[in-house]
């Protein structure tokens, strides 16, 4: 049976390497905000998997506007009053520094920008390098009017401005 004691072997040195066999995946219901009516519809989902470089974030939203956004981690996990009550952006080290998803030096819930095509549409993958699922379970999502420059400057956490989208990341991945 050499084919079976492969296979083993390399099971063995995939669980060393820390390989993880089994990806836990959430999907996240996106909601938009109409800050004049006050009601919010479904726009789709983001689905965040664990995968060996940090979380990949797959979009499949409809009904945003085309651009770039802002998008991050807040720390509550509520989309309530427009996405205020979504608190900040996770900061669990207390870095008070909005420096992009690439920086060791900044908030945890900094995220690679939303790409949304001229159809409204958003379905370009993206990959958070410095968590895994589990730090963001328990939290929220957030998309912002306009783009970030991964800076406090000019304007404090990237420039994103008013939050128009967001999903609650359930505590419970599958």
């Amino acid at each position: 049976m050499p084919g079976k004691k492969i296979s083993h072997l390399m099971f063995g040195v995939l669980a060393v390497l820390g390989v993880n066999l089994a990806h836990a995946s959430v999907t996240i219901p996106i909601e938009l905000f109409n800050a004049t009516s006050g009601k919010v519809q479904n726009i789709g989902s983001i689905t965040a998997e664990d995968s060996f470089c940090g979380v990949l974030l797959t979009p499949d939203l409809k009904g945003l506007p085309p651009g770039v956004h802002g998008f991050h981690v807040h720390v509550n996990p509520s989309c309530a009053d427009n996405g205020k009550a979504a608190g900040g952006h996770l900061d669990p080290a207390n870095s008070d520094q909005h420096n992009g998803p690439y920086s060791k030096h900044g908030h945890l819930g900094d995220l690679p920008v939303l790409i949304v095509n001229n159809d409204g549409t958003a379905t370009l993958p993206t990959l958070a390098p410095r968590f895994k699922l589990s730090q963001i379970l328990g939290h929220a999502i957030m998309i912002h009017a306009g783009g970030d420059n991964y800076s406090d400057k000019p304007e404090k956490l990237g420039g994103g401005g008013a939050r128009i989208a967001c999903g609650v990341i359930e505590k419970k991945p599958a």
